[in-house]
């Protein structure tokens, strides 16, 4: 498939070129081929962006008298237009991440189901009546913020900037969004998606650029009063200095370093299959994977049997392969950093029990087998740290104590995982694991009503649900003396 999406930024209800006239170039991880060419943002058209986004946002605007209800109908509109050309924007996030269509669908799905969740969301941002002494009448209202930024990963291009555009414009907000320069073209979709819905100019702009460029311009803007990042850790602590220069507040959801704890009692079939889907999905490349393996010393062996079997099975192909359950990791330089953190570990004393290198099958292409790593123990790099590539790391246990102190000590908190038959062992273990999310018998699961978002190095705030409606908005309080 060629691209023949847009290649021009969107600002202010227009498709127009890079003030500076630079590119940006895609290159698919499968063929190592150059696939689509598109404008890139500097600071000069982050500052236009944030300049339409404003005056959308201004009081008096088509945007911000708009009936709730009305605003709503806009959203559900622009779920439409993503549904529409939801085949076209799953081979194009396929070409330009790696991954398969099997799974970029899924990610397209999940945004028509987030924007059609938060329409129904934009008439009931409400406030509250206070009681307060005396004769007063007193109450509080919710209102959007005005301008938020949202710098997306390229790990989950539609997705993760769909998570926080669609709760923003519920709330009322004006957004500028700015896609990773190595995944830059999926989010030009939204220019055309908000056109489709007809969303006034500036209601929506799209800026791809680099992070350090149009990012950290957008984050440090003055016009901007919220960012929402998703990325690593560090870049993050970057975003939150670059908006405390104006006290801008942040939405951040980083790095992770989940672990799935098995017990003896679990299914271990249901296990194995879980903790296969946590790691090796989208190549490991998620904040939320389940890359460290908790498992019981009694049932080890046989589970991670299962688990290797599965690994060892698991079709690789391109991004246009319909039979491939894993692609490519996103870059030349990101294989070679996967690939490092395979051989640290066997050198601190893991032990490589499947995969541990490209596939040499490939004639072109970053694929970097799945690969499970035994003889791990919590002190070592590969459990430490995240390596965001289809990298497991086994750690074995004794009992729950062990479990959950080996689980909790680690920087990261964002997503466990539980695996037992026992109900009651699994709301005592849930309620000690330091994590902003736990799931029971099942691995990765999130829906556009939970809350997304980790505890520690994890990130600040929460993403999805109602939590996110209070991301996006800030309280007022009027007090009437009659």
């Amino acid at each position: 498939m060629e691209y023949s999406g847009p290649t021009s930024l969107y600002i202010g209800g227009e498709w127009v070129d890079a003030e500076a006239g630079e590119t940006i170039q895609s290159v698919d991880p499968a063929t190592e081929e150059l696939y689509a060419e598109v404008a890139r943002a500097d600071e000069e058209d982050v500052d236009a962006a944030v300049e339409a986004a404003s005056a959308a946002a201004e009081y008096g605007s088509e945007w911000r008298t708009m009936a709730p209800s009305e605003r709503g109908e806009k959203l559900r509109a622009m779920a439409d237009a993503i549904e529409e050309m939801k085949d076209e924007i799953t081979l194009v996030e396929s070409h330009d991440n790696g991954k398969t269509p099997f799974e970029a669908g899924m990610e397209i799905q999940m945004v028509i189901d987030t924007f059609r969740y938060y329409a129904g969301w934009s008439d009931k941002v409400t406030g509250q009546y206070n009681p307060v002494p005396g004769e007063r009448v007193n109450y509080t209202t919710r209102e959007p913020l005005g301008v938020t930024a949202h710098i997306a990963p390229w790990n989950y291009p539609f997705q993760l900037a769909g998570r926080s555009l669609a709760p923003a414009l519920a709330c009322g907000n004006t957004t500028v969004l700015k896609p990773s320069s190595q995944t830059p073209l999926s989010a030009l979709y939204y220019g055309l998606a908000a056109e489709k819905a007809g969303l006034p100019d500036g209601v929506v702009n799209v800026v791809p650029g680099s992070g350090s460029g149009a990012g950290a311009a957008l984050a440090s803007h003055p016009g901007v009063e919220h960012v929402t990042f998703t990325g690593s850790t560090e870049i993050g602590k970057r975003v939150m200095a670059d908006a405390a220069q104006n006290v801008t507040g942040v939405t951040l959801e980083l790095g992770g370093k989940g672990p799935n704890i098995i017990f003896p009692d679990a299914d271990l079939d249901a296990a194995a299959k879980g903790v296969h889907y946590g790691i090796f999905m989208n190549a490991g490349q998620m904040c939320w994977a389940g890359s460290r393996l908790l498992v019981h010393e009694d049932v080890a062996d046989e589970l991670v049997e299962k688990i290797i079997q599965r690994a060892e099975s698991t079709p690789l192909g391109s991004g246009i392969d319909d039979d491939a359950r894993m692609g490519p990791v996103v870059s030349e330089d990101h294989m070679d950093d996967v690939l490092e953190y395979i051989s640290i570990g066997e050198k601190e004393g893991a032990t490589v029990a499947c995969g541990g290198g490209v596939d040499e099958d490939k004639d072109s292409g970053y694929f970097v087998r799945p690969t499970v790593l035994t003889d791990v123990t919590n002190d070592m790099t590969v459990a430490r740290e995240e390596i965001f590539g289809p990298v497991l790391s086994v750690i074995e246990f004794s009992d729950m104590e062990e479990a959950v102190e080996i689980a909790n000590d680690s920087p990261y908190g964002l997503l466990a995982g539980v695996w037992t038959q026992g109900l009651s062992k699994a709301h005592r273990v849930a309620d000690r694991l330091d994590y902003g999310m736990v799931s029971v018998n099942e691995y990765p699961v999130t829906f556009p009503q939970t809350p997304f978002g980790g505890t520690k190095q994890s990130g600040h705030g929460r993403e999805q649900g109602e939590e996110a409606v209070r991301e996006f908005t800030q309280a007022k309080n009027v007090n009437l003396n009659i």
